[in-house]
């Protein structure tokens, strides 16, 4: 009799130390973090431009293919070059319901600005693609190739042919820079923009006489036969191959060296989150964005855009990151951007 109330009060004891673990979580498996409140999602530039469209193109993804619990919401906070949105995300460490998009501005702005910030000073999650440069005229211009045109910049005077571009000092002018090195010494008139989609419009307004947009901020213009792309700053041509206009895709774009134009360039499209979150709340994101990637709606935007669809996460994004860091400074410097000190 007595052994059986020592169990029974044994089996008592157990029951009550199984209630609390159930109540405190202490000996359930670990689950794997989520976001438990709105996920804000920081644009670095403004309006119209190719991280614009492509943050507002995942807010709808993830909407559409209910790929997360709680909503994304799309600030844009382009102020000082991107700056502001980049001290934003600093001074947010440890919050995870927080992720902005970057741009080449995440080392031309602290590089060329002296602002107090740097990569590191963030969270790389993962590079979703690498973004191209067109350069581009008006249709209405006789320019059909890269080598017409800058055959006329060079018969030109000085700074008479307008450049237009988004922001000062950042990589639409280091390309402008770049390419006044095959220009027989002539130097562009540089006009700097808000964004991407203000750029194309100068272009149809032919207030400017070139940019050099990505792909998909002009390619509306081009599709409706306002602009003209001339060349691809890349060493191999696009794989995409569907017509975009009636007679054109965006494989049928040259290369600017098959033009004698030996200028190459490409931007990061990536994530990155604060400093101080953890590994499970980086994984969560890594997660969404391969998810994000698997969509019909994600391989027709690539294609849209004719962006090179690279997908980084880990150590190997974060030494792309590091390695493209090096190279801008060494272009900047090379243009005289830098910031005193840098």
């Amino acid at each position: 009799m007595h052994f059986r109330r020592t169990m029974l009060r044994r089996g008592l004891a157990g029951a009550v130390l199984a209630s609390a673990a159930l109540l405190t979580g202490a000996a359930l498996p670990a689950q794997a973090w989520e976001p438990t409140k709105q996920v804000t999602f920081i644009i670095p530039a403004g309006t119209g431009g190719g991280a614009d469209q492509m943050a507002r193109f995942i807010q709808g993804v993830v909407g559409k293919h209910n790929l997360m619990k709680q909503p994304v919401v799309v600030i844009n906070k382009a102020g000082g070059a991107g700056a502001e949105g980049f001290l934003e995300v600093k001074k947010s460490k440890g919050d995870a319901h927080q992720i902005i998009i970057t741009l080449s501005n995440l080392f031309t702005t602290p590089l060329a600005t002296g602002v107090p910030f740097n990569w590191k000073d963030m969270t790389p999650v993962a590079m979703l693609a690498l973004d191209q440069f067109i350069l581009w005229v008006n249709s209405d211009t006789p320019y059909k190739t890269a080598k017409d045109y800058i055959e006329a910049v060079k018969a030109g005077d000085d700074k008479k042919f307008k450049m237009g571009g988004t922001g000062s000092k950042q990589e639409d002018q280091i390309i402008t820079v770049a390419l006044e090195g095959v220009t027989g010494g002539r130097k562009f008139t540089y006009v700097p923009f808000a964004g991407g989609g203000a750029v194309a419009v100068q272009l149809v307004g032919k207030h400017v006489d070139s940019t050099v947009n990505n792909p998909i901020e002009a390619v509306a213009q081009w599709r409706a036969g306002s602009l003209r792309p001339l060349c691809i700053f890349d060493d191999k041509r696009s794989t995409y191959t569907t017509k975009v206009t009636g007679a054109m895709a965006w494989s049928d774009i040259p290369t600017c060296k098959e033009s004698g134009v030996n200028v190459d360039y490409q931007m990061l499209r990536g994530i990155f989150m604060p400093a101080g979150v953890t590994k499970d709340q980086v994984a969560f994101y890594v997660d969404l964005f391969k998810k994000v990637r698997e969509t019909p709606d994600w391989k027709e935007f690539m294609e849209k855009g004719a962006f090179n669809n690279t997908f980084m996460a880990g150590d190997e994004y974060a030494k792309w990151v590091e390695a493209a860091e090096k190279r801008h400074y060494e272009l900047m410097k090379s243009a005289g951007f830098l910031a005193a000190g840098k």
